[in-house]
């Protein structure tokens, strides 16, 4: 339903071709004139930082809400694990053995689009950093089950240029690495976490700090690839050295397969679950 509120007042686009069309002067000419709004020079200063990470925050949120999407499953992993046929390449020989988590994130996200296109594209919307790797899998494998996928990208002097996959209308970009972190949680029913460098870390230990603070509502926490998980992370030995509890140890689980990802969301959100 319209609100005749909004349209008792001249809106503010129009104000801006108005302003456009005045004639050209010093005084039209000058900064000062420019309307605030329409100012990128005003709107790129220090003092505007408060108004710019608003306006970061509600952009996004206001399409989703457009979109109607109510939830997401979140894929964290490595910008730089290869498509498997592209292995013979990779700079390591453990990327070319992670390579299979490619795989693995798109058949993942495929299964998981399967679900959210029977809700319309409301719920399980896949929603990846809109790179290459472990995100380009997850977009593409919503991209290959027909449904919507979203791509939460920022600006990055290397490597961050949306993948072809990402639903071009959910193709977000984003200068405040916080505000992006903020957009993968808000909605997320699952998150899965995929073999990844210092980016895929700090999503991960973010999302585990705000459930373990409960500061978040704990959701299926997976971690794909174990062996990968407890050779770079000594878990135990942090529940041993008392930095966490022993409890903390039960927010997240391993898996190997899209399959098994699949089962542990879904025995999750069972009914009597």
């Amino acid at each position: 339903m319209n609100d005749d509120r909004h349209s008792r007042f001249r809106d503010a686009q129009t104000d801006r071709t108005v302003a456009d069309k005045v004639p050209d002067t010093p005084q039209t000419r000058a900064p000062a004139y420019r309307l605030a709004f329409a100012d990128p020079d005003f709107m790129l200063r220090d003092e505007l930082r408060p108004v710019r990470l608003q306006l970061e925050l509600l952009k996004p949120e206001l399409i989703q809400d457009e979109r109607g999407i109510d939830s997401t499953v979140v894929l964290f992993g490595g910008a730089r694990i290869p498509r498997p046929q592209d292995k013979a390449a990779a700079r390591t020989e453990t990327l070319a053995e992670l390579s299979r988590f490619y795989d693995e994130a798109r058949d993942f996200a495929r299964m998981i689009t399967e679900k959210s296109v029977a809700s319309y594209g409301r719920e399980y919307v896949i929603a990846t950093g809109g790179g290459p790797g472990v995100m380009e899998a997850g977009n593409r494998g919503a991209f290959e089950a027909g449904g919507s996928s979203i791509g939460h990208n920022v600006v990055l002097p290397h490597e961050q240029a949306p993948n072809e996959y990402v639903t071009p209308g959910l193709c977000f970009n984003f200068h405040y690495f916080g505000i992006r972190k903020m957009h993968f949680l808000m909605r997320a029913k699952a998150i899965c976490v995929f073999p990844g460098g210092f980016g895929t870390l700090d999503e991960m230990f973010e999302a585990l700090t705000l459930i373990q603070t409960d500061r978040m509502a704990r959701v299926p926490f997976l971690l794909f690839g174990e062996a990968f998980w407890r050779r770079i992370i000594n878990w135990e030995a942090l529940a041993e050295a008392g930095t966490i509890s022993d409890e903390d140890l039960d927010l997240f689980r391993f898996v190997e397969t899209a399959q098994e990802a699949m089962e542990a969301i879904e025995t999750w959100y069972a009914p009597d679950g």
